[in-house]
């Protein structure tokens, strides 16, 4: 298995079903079909191929073939897809043929039962009779064809259900039976993905439950059927729905509800957040309860955009008078190399608007830029490209924190990554409190995030990133005015759950309403570590870097910070080897912290194992090291060594070289093998010795997280009293 997320939609025709849940996975897509399908341009030699060969775009080659008149035999012949299926897919490209030979003028009424009814997007529409997704949709609301939605029996009839939920269908009579009650809509996370999972979940779950509690009808709407959101119980009334402009403003023209919460569900509702404001502005839908227009709660949807907008938040930054790094905005290949001259290598480039740092990547020449601009990206005036100057051995900086329509600001929590700036936050392992970042420091990081979440009229959840580096200097790297996915790991740290907080703010409470008025620094240290798939993925480099790679995560806590990084290390399967040998193999930009690595690891037993050029710096320092062949140079070499039980840990920073991608790749993916625990960053690899020497000297024991917090009240209660005492 190699999926990390999945989608479902429900219709009444496999048709429309298959069209809702491929829109639903938002990789482009509108439907199947009615869309540029890169497919159409190969030869049939690759769509024979792909035809043969499973993979996750075989669905768009079966739409190519057919396309270009292969018939359901012969694509049954290569796929041994069912030819019942191909028989339902044939109906849709032969629907598709009709549209396209008609402008939107000449569909009539019918014409538009019988597309609808397939489950053909006014998106797909649009595309085919080469006009806007707007203009489909007035005609169709014009003509009277409209969703209605058919109800899921939570009890299979055996007696009515209090918690039924919902589809659409292009059918005439609809079930729904809006309320006339207070409501709010929360738009989920849609599929899970690298960059977006179960933490968005976490949000809307919890926003649910403090609306219920706070009187408001939840209506949750979401495709993901793997995530506590999408459980019947969870919201009072639940859509299974795509997450696209045509089927969230369907649902607002049916429930009109008081509120649209749009800052739980990731990046997939923020991307909704302009159209549905421009909706709600141009059409003005008045609530069902009786008490005003339909709005999107929280954070004004221009603020969001705001953050977003390079252009638009530099303004804001220079405004402020918060620092960020050297950098410049790309429309050309030529603008890029531009940049890159002017600020100096190393840079990060990443296209603007991405999600879990998809494309983003650490470039250190010329060459290494084109090469990135040409296989990468895209770049042009519409798709431009971000180029920064990367802060090599800088400590990155996570902040969460809560604002509300009051001006008033708390910090959630700071948290410090262990590995260095560079490697994505949703990679990097992070702690809670912060341990060396100084308070100079710490103040600068609060303040900027006070001012920037005034000026941007955060209302409910921000998130900030900051770099710090060796000399002190603090750099803004991003801020997102929504939820992020260290919203769960913060509010189990600190014993306060942000989002729930965060919805009633956004309802009108103020901080002080909810008695959370001030930063909590808990005494205890809480840890959070990333799960990674490389197992499940064959021949994938274990590297770490800016692109996200992790599905999941992990959390150790203890009140010594080593302890609570080896119990997350532990959780993660990354259990550390307490003796042995070290392997050690690092590049030329992190030698000079290899004697400290090694001495680390000296001190609590290891012996060590080197390749020729990180050797030669050991020796030069006198630390004892055996030197063991590069896997080109002869055998026995290191993979000889891994295969042969002989080394017990590995430390390994890549170079990026020729070489590196086939000798090294290849040493790793045999550590992976062997199950040997491999470290690719020098923070990562100095945490693991401190936490080594923690566990020989200790034993892990455990503790209730609840037991913690109690402990903390005690310490706290204990003190006041002292205090008390010694003032009388």
């Amino acid at each position: 298995m190699k999926s990390v997320g999945e989608s479902m939609a429900v219709g009444r025709t496999f048709q429309e079903s298959f069209q809702k849940a491929l829109r639903s996975l938002e990789t482009g897509y509108y439907g199947w079909g009615c869309a540029q399908v890169k497919e159409l341009d190969w030869d049939w030699e690759q769509i024979k191929y792909s035809l043969r060969v499973p993979s996750p775009d075989r669905i768009h080659s079966v739409y190519a073939a057919m396309k270009r008149g292969m018939k359901v035999d012969d694509i049954h012949d290569l796929s041994f897809i069912d030819k019942w299926f191909l028989t339902q897919l044939k109906e849709l490209v032969d629907v598709e043929q009709y549209i396209l030979a008609r402008n939107l003028s000449q569909l009539t009424k019918d014409d538009f039962w019988e597309v609808k009814r397939r489950g053909f997007s006014d998106k797909q529409i649009s595309f085919a009779t080469k006009s806007t997704e707007k203009e489909v949709r007035s005609k169709r609301l014009s003509l009277g064809v409209k969703p209605a939605y058919k109800r899921v029996d939570t009890c299979a009839a055996e007696f009515e259900a209090d918690t039924p939920y919902m589809y659409s269908s292009y059918e005439f009579e609809c079930e729904s039976a809006p309320t006339e009650r207070k409501k709010v809509l929360i738009l989920g996370g849609g599929p899970n993905r690298i960059g977006q999972g179960i933490e968005f979940d976490y949000c809307c779950c919890h926003t649910s439950f403090a609306l219920q509690d706070a009187g408001y009808e939840t209506i949750m709407m979401n495709s993901n059927p793997e995530t506590v959101s999408t459980d019947y119980d969870t919201s009072d009334r639940l859509y299974f729905e795509p997450l696209t402009v045509e089927d969230v403003i369907n649902i607002i023209d049916l429930e009109r509800p008081d509120g649209i919460i749009v800052q739980f569900g990731g990046q997939t509702p923020l991307k909704l957040s302009l159209p549905l404001q421009q909706y709600l502005d141009e059409h003005k839908p008045k609530c069902r309860s009786g008490s005003g227009f339909v709005r999107i709660w929280g954070t004004s949807p221009d603020s969001i955009d705001a953050a977003e907008d390079r252009e638009r938040f530099n303004a804001i930054l220079t405004e402020l008078k918060i620092e960020q790094p050297k950098g410049g905005i790309a429309k050309s290949d030529k603008d890029a190399l531009a940049i890159a001259a002017e600020i100096g290598y190393p840079v990060v480039v990443r296209p603007s608007y991405v999600l879990g740092g998809r494309a983003m990547e650490i470039v250190y020449s010329d060459e290494k830029l084109i090469t990135y601009l040409e296989t990468a990206v895209e770049v042009d005036p519409e798709r431009p490209v971000l180029v920064d100057r990367y802060l090599s051995d800088a400590i990155e900086i996570d902040i969460d924190a809560l604002a509300d329509s009051h001006g008033n600001v708390v910090i959630g929590g700071i948290m410090e990554h262990i590995e260095q700036a560079g490697v994505h936050s949703g990679d990097s392992a992070c702690m809670l409190p912060t341990k060396t970042v100084s308070s100079k420091c710490l103040e600068t990081i609060r303040s900027w995030t006070t001012k920037l979440a005034k000026r941007l009229n955060v209302c409910g959840l921000m998130n900030c990133q900051y770099a710090i580096t060796s000399s002190g200097d603090v750099y803004l790297l991003e801020a997102n005015p929504r939820a992020s996915r260290t919203v769960p790991f913060v509010s189990k740290a600190i014993g306060h759950p942000l989002a729930k907080y965060a919805a009633l703010v956004m309802s009108g409470k103020s901080l002080q309403d909810l008695n959370f008025t001030k930063e909590v620094i808990p005494r205890h240290v809480s840890v959070k570590e990333a799960v990674l798939p490389f197992e499940k993925f064959q021949g994938a480099d274990v590297l770490l870097g800016p692109e996200m790679r992790s599905t999941g995560e992990v959390m150790g806590i203890h009140y010594e910070s080593s302890i609570a990084f080896a119990k997350a290390q532990i959780a993660a399967g990354q259990k550390p080897a307490l003796s042995g040998t070290l392997f050690l193999s690092l590049n030329d930009m992190t030698k000079p912290h290899l004697a400290s690595i090694a001495r680390a690891f000296l001190g609590v037993g290891f012996n060590l194992v080197a390749t020729s050029g990180t050797a030669h710096v050991l020796e030069s320092e006198n630390i004892p090291v055996e030197r063991v062949l590069k896997m080109h140079e002869g055998r026995p070499h290191a993979g000889d060594m891994i295969a042969n039980g002989q080394v017990q840990m590995m430390v390994v920073t890549s170079s990026g070289d020729q070489l590196d991608q086939i000798d090294g790749r290849k040493l790793r993916r045999m550590a992976l093998a062997y199950k040997i625990p491999v470290i690719t960053t020098v923070a990562g690899a100095l945490a693991t010795a401190e936490a080594i020497k923690s566990m020989k000297s200790n034993k892990i024991e455990m503790t209730a997280l609840q037991d913690y917090f109690k402990k903390d009240e005690e310490i706290d209660a204990a003190t006041k009293t002292l205090l008390s005492a010694s003032s009388t």
